[in-house]
């Protein structure tokens, strides 16, 4: 056990019973000197984990733990409808399946459904992903411009895994704006050597983008065929249909261009 988490741990906990918590208060709960508590707590309240109080000087739960918070909620209900969608694309396209959210400027992968050709294969649940480089997270910020020029906006945020990552902002802006007219973002090669991905968006009943599917293929099968493709963003529009989306893809984020945009059907039917 890692004692500094454990102890930045065990004062999210208080405060969440408590709701505003004094320094002295929080270091007599968990029996440590107000210094070490005091440090603990400037950590947390830098990563929005924690906030302080202008006036009082008591410390709350922060934002960041809403929005981790917000995000689980979303993933339950992503994950549950795209499970039997992710089994049927599989199928389909002979391809490993991942479904995706955002998280903090990451990909992690909330549902992986293996390639059916039998062979073993690594689970990949809770895995995480630079965005940058990952299919499913230029899928998730070509419709989310917060997201996107958050992350534009750190020196280091499209720092290379490969020779193929695409570190120019330009560039990786005019990817996001391709993936709104083709409802489909990719990655070749950027995030692992000999593996290219392909990933649709996800939307939820107010238009909000939540999350993306997409399909794992070896380098040696890209690119793949168009009916590949086709198969993805129907599996796509068909959770976003489920979880409530009216079109697919839903409006674009401010200022990345227009997004194409095709009625959702609501009686379900086969994909293909």
């Amino acid at each position: 056990m890692i004692q500094s988490i454990d102890r930045a741990i065990r004062i999210l906990n208080l405060l969440q019973g408590a709701r505003r918590m004094s320094l002295s208060e929080i270091a007599g709960q968990l029996e440590l000197p107000p210094s070490t508590v005091h440090g603990i707590l400037k950590t947390l309240v830098v990563h929005g984990m924690v906030g302080q109080e202008a006036a009082a000087g008591r410390y709350r739960l922060g934002p960041t733990v809403l929005r981790l918070g917000s995000v689980f909620l979303e993933t339950l209900e992503l994950r549950a409808r795209a499970l039997a969608w992710s089994e049927d694309l599989a199928q389909r396209t002979g391809f490993a399946v991942r479904a995706g959210v955002l998280s903090l400027g990451d990909v992690v992968i909330i549902h992986h459904e293996p390639r059916p050709d039998g062979t073993r294969q690594v689970p990949e649940v809770g895995i995480v992903i630079p965005a940058h480089v990952s299919a499913l997270g230029k899928g998730v910020l070509a419709y989310d411009r917060a997201a996107a020029d958050e992350m534009l906006s750190r020196p280091d945020a499209l720092f290379a895994m490969t020779g193929e990552t695409v570190t120019d902002r330009r560039t990786f802006r005019r990817r996001l704006r391709e993936t709104q007219r083709s409802g489909l973002a990719t990655e070749v090669e950027e995030a692992v050597l000999g593996e290219c991905s392909a990933a649709a968006p996800i939307f939820q009943s107010c238009g909000e983008i939540v999350g993306a599917m997409g399909i794992v293929v070896p380098a040696s099968e890209w690119p793949v065929p168009p009916a590949a493709l086709d198969a993805l963003r129907a599996a796509a529009r068909a959770v976003s249909r489920e979880l409530g989306a009216a079109t697919w893809p839903a409006a674009s984020g401010p200022g990345l261009g227009p997004a194409r945009r095709t009625p959702v059907v609501i009686i379900r039917q086969p994909l293909g």
